[in-house]
C-alpha cells in the first residue's frame, strides 16, 4: 500500500514538472516570436540625414607661410679675458650682467705696479741707447775727419817723395834725402790704413749702437703694450653678460671675466627639411632673399621683428638632417636676446591655381567630400602642396564653388546625404531643430510612448512632455517613428 502511494506522488511531481517546463517554453517561444516582430519593423527606418559645414572651393594665387622655430645668435661678441695675471684694484661701476657699456670704457684694471716698473726700466734702457748711439755718431765723424787728416798729410809726402825724386834725376838731391822722403811717403800711407781701420770699427760701433736702440725700444714697446694688458676695455658698445670678476679678486692669465655683446648683431638659426631648403633656393641651389618674420611669445603678448634670409651652413651635422638656415635680424632686435626661442615665418614664392581649406577637410588618401546632386556626398581627389598650421593648400580638378565639408568625421562618406551648414547662414545653435505635427500624427506617437511596456517611466514622462508642446524636436520624431516604422 505504501508502494502505490509513493508511485502515484512520484507520477503526480512528474506531470507537474513536464507542464511547468512546456508552460515555460510557451513563454519563450511567444518572447522570440515578438522580438521578430519587432525586428521587423525597426527595418523600416527612414534615412539619416547628417549636418556638417560646408565651404566653397575658391582657387586663386597663394603665397605659402613657412613655419619654423630657431633660436636667436649674436654675430659679435668678445670674450673679456685678462692677458696678465694679477689683482683687480678697480672695476667698472656698471661691471655686472645686462649693464650697457661704452666703446673704450674701462671695465676692469689689475695692478700695474709690476708692469709700471718693467716699462721704467725698458724706458731707460731706450735713453741709455740712444745716447749711446750718439756717442758712436760723433765718433764716427771724428774717425772720418782723421782719415781725411791722414789722407792729406799721404799726399804732402807723396809730393815731397816726388820733388826729392826730380831733384835726384838731375842729380842735385843726395841718395839719403831721398830715402827718407820715402820712408816719410810710406809713413803717410800707413798712418792712413790705421785711420780707415779706425773708421770702420766707428762705423761697426754706430751699427751696433742703432741694434742696441732698436732692441730697447722694442722692449719698451712690450713692455708698454703689458701695461696696457691691465687694463680691459670695452672695443664695441653692447650690453655684459657672464659676468665673473669681484673687486680684489686674484685672476690667473686668459681667466675669463666675462662676455661683451653686441645687441644690434643678432641672427636667427633655424632648421628645415631638405625639401623646404629646396623650395626656398633658386635654380642654380641659390639661398632666395626672402624677408622673415620673427616671433617670440612672451605671455599674452607676442614680440615680433623683421629680418632677411641671409645664409646657409655649409656642411651637415652629423646625426641630423636638412639644412641649417641664418637669417640677420634687421628691425626689432632690441626684443630680442640670444638664446631666445623664437618663431621663424617665411613667405613662400606664390603658387598659382590653389586654393586654402582647413586641414580636416582632406584624408590619408588625399581625398575631400563634395556636396553634390540632393545634397549627397561624393569624394574628389585632390594633391597636397602645403601644410601650414591648422590649414592645407591644395590643386585640384574641381569647379569654382565646388562646396566641400570642412571636417570629415568616421559617419561621413560617398552617399551621405548631408544638411549643409554654410558660413554666415543662420544656426540654430540655441537650441535642437523643431517642427510642427499634424494631430493625427501626434496621436499615434503618444499612444506608442504610453503602451510601450519596455519604455522606462522617467523616458516616458520626458517623451510625453515633448510631444505634447506646440513644436516638437525632430530628434524626437525620428527616434520615435523609427522605433514604431512610422
Amino acid at each position: 500500500m505504501r508502494f502505490l502511494t509513493r508511485s502515484l506522488m512520484g507520477l503526480f511531481l512528474l506531470a507537474l514538472t513536464l507542464g511547468l517546463l512546456a508552460m515555460g517554453g510557451f513563454s519563450i517561444y511567444k518572447a522570440v516570436e515578438a522580438r521578430k516582430a519587432r525586428g521587423g519593423n525597426a527595418q523600416m527606418q527612414r534615412e539619416r540625414v547628417f549636418a556638417a559645414n560646408v565651404m566653397p572651393v575658391e582657387f586663386g594665387t597663394i603665397a605659402p607661410v613657412l613655419t619654423a622655430y630657431g633660436e636667436v645668435r649674436s654675430t659679435r661678441e668678445l670674450e673679456l679675458r685678462a692677458s696678465a695675471a694679477g689683482t683687480i684694484v678697480e672695476l667698472a661701476s656698471d661691471f655686472e650682467d645686462g649693464a650697457e657699456v661704452e666703446r673704450g670704457q674701462l671695465l676692469v684694471k689689475l695692478d700695474p705696479a709690476e708692469a709700471q716698473a718693467t716699462r721704467d726700466s725698458a724706458a731707460a734702457s731706450v735713453a741709455e741707447a740712444e745716447a749711446a748711439l750718439a756717442q758712436a755718431e760723433r765718433a764716427l765723424l771724428i774717425a772720418r775727419d782723421d782719415v781725411s787728416a791722414a789722407q792729406r798729410q799721404a799726399d804732402l809726402r807723396r809730393k815731397a817723395l816726388d820733388r826729392q825724386q826730380s831733384l835726384s834725376d838731375r842729380g842735385v838731391g843726395s841718395a839719403a834725402t831721398l830715402e827718407t822722403a820715402e820712408l816719410a811717403a810710406s809713413a803717410a800711407d800707413q798712418a792712413v790704413l790705421n785711420r780707415r781701420s779706425a773708421l770702420s770699427t766707428a762705423q761697426a760701433q754706430l751699427d751696433t749702437a742703432r741694434t742696441g736702440l732698436t732692441r730697447a725700444k722694442i722692449t719698451l714697446s712690450e713692455a708698454e703694450r703689458k701695461l696696457s694688458d691691465t687694463e680691459v676695455r670695452a672695443e664695441f658698445a653692447g650690453r655684459l653678460a657672464e659676468v665673473n670678476a669681484v673687486a680684489g679678486g686674484l685672476v690667473s692669465t686668459n681667466e675669463m671675466l666675462g662676455k661683451l655683446i653686441d645687441p644690434t648683431a643678432l641672427e636667427i638659426a633655424f632648421r628645415v627639411s631638405t625639401a623646404q631648403f629646396a623650395r626656398l633656393s633658386d635654380a642654380r641651389g641659390e639661398l632666395r632673399d626672402l624677408p622673415v618674420t620673427v616671433e617670440l611669445v612672451a605671455g599674452e603678448e607676442t614680440l615680433t621683428a623683421q629680418g632677411q634670409l641671409s645664409r646657409v651652413s655649409a656642411a651637415v651635422d652629423d646625426g641630423v638632417t636638412g639644412r641649417l638656415l641664418f637669417a640677420r635680424i634687421e628691425t626689432g632686435a632690441a626684443n630680442l636676446r640670444p638664446g631666445d626661442f623664437v618663431t621663424v615665418r617665411l613667405s613662400e614664392p606664390a603658387l598659382d591655381n590653389v586654393a586654402e581649406i582647413p586641414s580636416a577637410a582632406a584624408d590619408a588618401k588625399s581625398t575631400v567630400l563634395v556636396l553634390g546632386a540632393e545634397d549627397r556626398l561624393d569624394e574628389a581627389p585632390v594633391t597636397i602642396l602645403r601644410r601650414q598650421g591648422d590649414a592645407v593648400i591644395i590643386r585640384g580638378d574641381l569647379a569654382p564653388g565646388t562646396e566641400i565639408v570642412t571636417e570629415r568625421t568616421p559617419l561621413l562618406g560617398r552617399g551621405i546625404k548631408l544638411r549643409p551648414m554654410r558660413p554666415g547662414q543662420p544656426e540654430a545653435a540655441t537650441g535642437p531643430e523643431m517642427m510642427k505635427l499634424d494631430p493625427e500624427r501626434r496621436a499615434k506617437l503618444i499612444d506608442y510612448v504610453e503602451t510601450n511596456p519596455a519604455m522606462p517611466d522617467r523616458a516616458k514622462q520626458r517623451f510625453l512632455a515633448e510631444l505634447k508642446q506646440e513644436e516638437v524636436p525632430v530628434a524626437t520624431v525620428e527616434k520615435l517613428e523609427s522605433r514604431i516604422g512610422g
